[in-house]
């Protein structure tokens, strides 16, 4: 089943900065892909488009089977598909943890007791058991964005879509994220410039260059810094390359 599918999607913002150019892209169910790309390539661009957030101005928008054009065309899209806003604050706004965590089921229908249940169960899940009459606006930074993606699996959804899910995470708790995830069997996307956390958790890693999303590997150049043994992540350097050779050449 295609979860999620866009064709021919061209974006461009109020002041004409085109972003997303003729786009295509494609997520099946349980597929798992990571998205990489430098800011301002498109990436939560593209997220916010998908949950309807921001209207392309052509394209094709098409989710868990049905055509999507209009606001309402995607109101039950974001019961469906959750969305992990790059920022917390931005999802963030009850007064506690346990009241942002069972908003989203209760929101669904559930009632009270069920909803406060799926709230207590997701936190004990992300090992936050224990705040749930914490203030959500005193939390640090990074509780902040373990409660935030507490609010987006309480709502057992499709699909996700998390827009940089480790940011601002210690080792720990990034591994331990790794191992919710690897217990759930559906589909998603992760935006991320952690590239030990995407070969860890995704099935294939495409990236963003000139509003396009790219599918091959080998073709997605990038900067970065990490460490690996035998990994599997296909992954070029040709910056490094590149500076080295005008290094030798000066």
């Amino acid at each position: 089943m295609t979860l999620i599918l866009l064709e021919g999607i061209s974006f461009s913002y109020p002041d004409g900065r085109e972003v997303l150019k003729d786009l295509d892209f494609r997520l099946e169910e349980g597929e798992r892909i990571g998205l990489i790309g430098p800011n301002g390539s498109g990436k939560t661009t593209l997220f916010h488009v998908i949950m309807g957030l921001l209207t392309p101005d052509s394209g094709r928008i098409e989710i868990l089977r049905r055509e999507r054009r209009v606001e309402k065309d995607f109101r039950d899209v974001r019961q469906k598909i959750g969305l992990l806003f790059q920022d917390a604050d931005d999802q963030l706004f009850s007064p506690t943890v346990l009241d942002d965590v069972a908003f989203g089921p209760l929101n669904q229908g559930k009632r009270t007791d069920e909803a406060r249940a799926i709230a207590c169960e997701t936190l004990r899940s992300l090992g936050l058991e224990g705040f749930e009459g914490r203030v959500t606006h005193k939390l640090s930074g990074g509780e902040k964005k373990l409660v935030a993606l507490a609010t987006v699996l309480a709502m057992k959804p499709d699909a996700l879509l998390l827009d940089e899910p480790t940011t601002g995470l210690d080792t720990e708790t990034t591994d331990r994220i790794i191992e919710v995830l690897a217990g759930i069997d559906i589909g998603y996307v992760f935006i991320s410039h952690n590239m030990d956390f995407l070969a860890r958790t995704t099935h294939r890693i495409h990236g963003m260059e000139n509003g396009r999303v790219l599918i091959e590997e080998e073709r997605i150049v990038h900067t970065h810094v990490h460490a690996h043994d035998h990994g599997r992540l296909v992954h070029s350097h040709r910056d490094a390359e590149a500076r080295a050779t005008r290094s030798d050449n000066d």
